[in-house]
């Protein structure tokens, strides 16, 4: 079909849709690259999507497309990782109104479900009931009901309530030719010939078939044998929506067991783990699942071994359910060596549900080899009989290393079935043609141990091609003869399980630029090719997940505009999909320029939760900075690039011309703030922050002046004040001295750099002088930034540490350049940072300093900007890794340099929230045992607050910024008691409070330096 052809099809077909639908029908750009990719290694086009409302909905756009000749695709969560989610014609997004449960009956353990209700929503309805689904896939917080039917999914627990297919009562379905059928037992809703087909092939079917608990692979055409109950609707499991829309479902719920318990055991390698799983069996576990060493962090407190299994077990009490792990745990065959076990039983709800995060992320870290090497799915679900499931694995890694490939395998050893990625090269013609040869030989591996080609996410087109190898002609044939009674125009998901697609074609990666992208950030991880970076993102979506996790030990930042607006395009998954089509240049033509890229990314918060919570690393906020760089390169930005982006020009124009109760005045006259925030792009509803009208600098500087003539305070500060607003200075040398105690002197206390970021200099140095009274209390001599005067020695014009520009670099400011970098001035970023690296040049220079002493940041994401931004914009420089190195949060450095000192003790509750960049970048630990050793109790909330710098500052954001706000933060700070503090480290945080909820925000350390002796 050529190009005029599909135009004026795709302009028919919206007609005719937009004519007959209710529900939403998107042809544009962003609706179509948001769609052209699942979980897997394919990408289709497809010409729109619809998002129907009802049933009636779904038969309009049957018989639109029927008519027109157009496929038709049902789509969940995404999340599939054959291809079966992908398609050429109209996709059918049932996520976004077919989500309802629209009844649960506890009594007869049944709900109906639609078929884009997601799985946690189903299992939360019937917890309180002490009723669950039964199947529950590692992507449990985003997969649909409709996904895990045309799937039949399984998940960790299906040793114990087995697949969807064992779990599904009803359905209702309406196949292409518009039928509405019901199909259940006794050849309900069977459609005209099935039943004659089947009857035709009564032998084929009791002999064809390999019985065992994880075959997915194939129609499930044995489920129509009498002796089985001629079951439609267990049949219809597993088809990938081949052979009808699924529009509603009658499940059957389980029993949830009131207590759990882990038993973790360690074996030498992952074929013993193996080999031990189906010994296991018989005492009834609910999972048994084995991950090798390759997938689990050093740190995770595990029994050692190379590799393990996690074995759960239930009970009406948590003593039954320990006692049955106990049980496993004596019986199973563990190693152990030294003064180690070699098994572990977890009754601890919070550390259960760490150790199993390991595994429900492994879909995503096992995209990474340890070397940083993609790896790939195609391969990720074979299952074998358990009992051979340790045979299969060595011959499985002796196929691997035969073609010279790596893979981690994990999964659900009870059941047989493993779970693997593969460092496949899918980018070249010679890797590509190895794939098909290690995947035909994988397949005839597999079909000698008697296994089946899927074992949990079906066929699609990864694996269809090779059905013929695990059943041979006559059952393929007999696949396709069935295929045609349902749908003879073969209009359903055409390409899957019957007449696929080949398994090395629409690959995803075919599009991309074969050269790298000139970009501005380093993007070490990925080689410094952006192609790279945006292909982390494989889909498994966990950026969907509706809702954060509110458990402290759950804590999670990813994806508050997603969870805002329930969009795909602000999901961290949809603006990666977006990039990835900009970058191929076939569905979004305009690349940096796209508007398309830049309306997805203009709700991103540059939060950096992804960074830490996606399994796969994927680091939006670094790839919207550089979007906006290149974006508007050479053109205007908009009014609060200015504005905000450029805040500490701006804050530091006010200090030099002494005029903050000035502009402090004029931001409460009601129409000039208005007309300063409809200038400065400033959302209105918004309150202009006050400025400090001294600034942490002055205060600082007036303090020293005051020590030094007086002998007044602690006597640490070094220095006398210089009155310009840029601190106290020491000489390099006299510097360099202190640090190391040299010309005799004796070492004098460990000594501090105190970072003065642009918001605890200009808008809250309260921070900044708790911050000094408290690190001073523990013994430790505190120097703030900039302390130094200009770079001593001869002046030289060969651009070294004594040119001039970095003399004239020295009279600056230090900035970690982090509002620059959210707004993508990625230029002027540099610039800053590299001025800011010329100022502190004494202490970065090893001849001058051999070590860099601890800089203190009070700001968490200037902090999170310096360990990251600075070395990933400036990579060649290293100067930028040393003071990147050196950079720690308040709670560390007095961890780490004053490990003896002993905070007051407050013996009260916080409530608040730990900084978005603090969580994804910097981590909290440190902060956590501060807050234990001084009594603050409580833990804080996940998400994020919703201002994140500017961003809840722009124009238009204002809804979007208080709804993350109300998500955790508020509703917490709310139900608190009168007693209890509010803890929030970020200015961000603090201003969402006080706007929001009109209440004050402490850092920690105000709050533990209001409780010193001498406050």
């Amino acid at each position: 079909m050529t190009e005029t052809d599909l135009g004026e099809l795709r302009t028919a077909l919206e007609k005719s849709l937009r004519g007959t639908v209710r529900g939403e029908v998107a042809f544009d750009a962003t609706a179509r690259a948001l769609n052209t990719m699942d979980a897997s290694n394919y990408r289709r086009v497809p010409l729109g999507v619809v998002a129907p409302r009802d049933a009636d909905d779904v038969a309009a756009v049957l018989s639109v497309c029927s008519g027109l000749g157009v496929p038709v695709v049902a789509r969940g969560g995404g999340t599939s990782i054959a291809g079966q989610a992908t398609g050429t014609g109209v996709v059918l997004d049932f996520t976004r109104h077919m989500n309802r449960i629209v009844s649960l009956d506890a009594e007869a353990r049944t709900a109906v479900v639609q078929p884009g209700v997601v799985l946690d929503r189903l299992q939360e309805a019937g917890a309180p009931h002490g009723l669950r689904f039964g199947p529950d896939p590692s992507t449990h917080g985003r997969c649909t009901l409709g996904g895990m039917i045309g799937n039949n999914s399984c998940g960790s627990h299906s040793v114990a309530w087995g697949t969807t297919a064992d779990s599904v009562r009803e359905l209702s379905v309406i196949t292409a030719r518009g039928d509405r059928l019901r199909p259940g037992r006794d050849w309900s809703g069977a459609p005209d010939g099935l039943r004659t087909l089947v009857d035709g092939e009564l032998a084929l079917l009791r002999t064809g078939f390999p019985d065992l608990p994880r075959r997915i692979s194939g129609y499930a055409l044995d489920a129509l044998l009498p002796e089985r109950g001629a079951d439609v609707a267990r049949f219809l499991c597993g088809s990938e929506g081949t052979l009808g829309i699924l529009t509603e479902a009658v499940v059957r719920l389980v029993e949830a067991p009131r207590a759990r318990a882990l038993a973790v055991l360690a074996y030498a390698d992952e074929s013993a783990a193996a080999e031990a799983a189906v010994g296991l069996l018989p005492y009834g576990p609910l999972t048994v699942e084995g991950m090798a060493a390759d997938l689990v962090p050093p740190d995770a407190g595990l029994p050692r071994g190379g590799a393990w299994l996690f074995v759960e077990t239930g009970g009406d009490t948590q003593a039954q359910a320990r006692a049955r792990a106990e049980e496993i745990a004596r019986v199973a065959d563990v190693t152990g060596s030294g003064s180690r076990s070699g098994s572990l039983v977890v009754t601890d709800p919070a550390d259960q549900r760490a150790l199993w995060r390991i595994r429900e992320d492994a879909s995503g870290t096992a995209t990474r080899m340890p070397d940083g090497t993609e790896a790939w799915p195609g391969w990720e679900d074979c299952a074998v009989p358990p009992a051979r499931l340790g045979g299969y694995l060595r011959d499985f890694r002796g196929l691997l290393t035969s073609h010279g490939l790596r893979g981690a395998p994990y999964g659900h050893f009870g059941d047989g079935c493993i779970h693997v990625r593969i460092d496949f090269d899918l980018l070249t013609p010679a890797g590509v043609g190895r794939f098909r040869r290690f995947s035909e030989e994988l397949a005839e591996l597999v079909v000698s141990h008697g296994g089946s080609l899927s074992g949990e996410h079906g066929d699609g087109q990864a694996r269809a091609e090779l059905l013929p190898k695990m059943y041979g002609p006559r059952v393929v044939g007999l696949f396709e003869r069935v295929k045609d009674l349902w749908d003879p125009a073969g209009l359903l998901n055409p390409g899957m399980l019957v007449r696929p697609d080949r398994l090395d074609e629409n690959l995803r990666f075919a599009v991309l630029p074969r050269e790298p992208v000139d970009v501005e950030f380093g993007y070490p991880a990925d080689g410094g090719d952006f192609s790279a970076a945006v292909r982390r993102c494989v889909g498994v979506a966990k950026c969907r997940t509706p809702a954060a996790a509110t458990a402290a030990s759950d804590s999670s930042v990813m994806c508050p505009s997603f969870r805002a607006t329930g969009e795909e395009e602000h999901s961290t998954r949809g603006r990666a999909r977006l990039l990835h089509e900009m970058l191929a240049g076939e569905v979004i033509t305009d690349g940096w320029r796209s508007t398309e890229v830049r309306d997805a990314l203009d709700l991103c918060l540059s939060c950096k939760g992804c960074r830490s919570d996606c399994p796969v690393g994927v680091d939006m906020a670094t790839y919207k900075a550089e979007f906006l760089h290149h974006h508007y390169e050479g053109r205007r930005r908009p009014a609060a690039h200015y504005a905000m982006g450029w805040l500490p020009l701006w804050l530091r124009l006010v200090d030099r011309t002494r005029t903050a109760r000035l502009v402090n005045f004029l931001a409460r006259v009601r129409p000039l703030a208005a007309l300063a925030k409809r200038l400065g792009g400033i959302a209105p509803e918004r309150e202009i922050p006050r400025v400090a009208v001294e600034t942490f600098s002055r205060w600082w500087g007036r303090r020293a002046g005051t020590d030094a003539r007086t002998g007044a305070g602690t006597g640490t500060g070094t220095g006398a004040a210089t009155g310009t607003g840029t601190g106290t200075g020491t000489g390099a040398a006299e510097f360099a001295q202190q640090l190391g105690g040299g010309s005799g002197r004796p070492k004098a206390a460990m000594v501090v750099a105190l970072w003065p970021d642009t918001f605890t200099e200009y808008l809250s140095p309260s921070v900044g002088k708790a911050a000094v009274r408290v690190l001073e209390a523990a013994g430790l001599s505190v120097t703030p930034l900039p302390a130094l005067p200009e770079v001593p020695g001869p002046v030289t014009d060969d651009g070294g540490s004594h040119s001039p520009a970095r003399r004239d670099a020295s009279r600056g400011r230090v900035c970690c350049g982090l509002t620059y970098v959210s707004t993508g001035q990625l230029d002027r970023a540099r610039t800053v940072l590299r001025r800011t690296l010329d100022l502190l040049e004494p202490i970065l220079d090893p001849a001058l300093v051999p070590e860099v002493p601890p800089v203190v940041v009070l700001e968490p994401s200037c902090a999170a900007a310096l360990r990251t931004d600075l070395p990933e914009l400036l990579p060649d420089d290293p100067r930028a890794r040393r003071l990147a190195s050196a950079v720690l949060t308040f709670a560390e450095a007095l961890e780490r340099h004053a490990p003896h000192w002993t905070p007051p003790r407050l013996d009260r509750q916080v409530v608040g929230q730990t900084h978005c960049h603090q969580h994804a970048v910097l981590g909290d630990a440190a902060d956590r045992r501060l807050r234990e050793a001084a009594g603050l109790t409580g833990a804080l909330a996940g998400g994020c607050c919703g201002l994140a710098g500017n961003s809840g500052f722009e124009k238009g954001h204002y809804e979007v910024s208080t709804a993350c706000a109300e998500e955790q933060l508020l509703p917490a700070v709310r139900a608190a008691g009168e007693e209890a503090l509010i803890l929030a480290d970020g200015f961000s945080c603090r201003t969402q409070l006080q706007q929001t909820a009109q209440v004050r925000g402490h850092h920690l350390a105000e709050i533990l330096a209001e409780s010193l002796p001498d406050a």
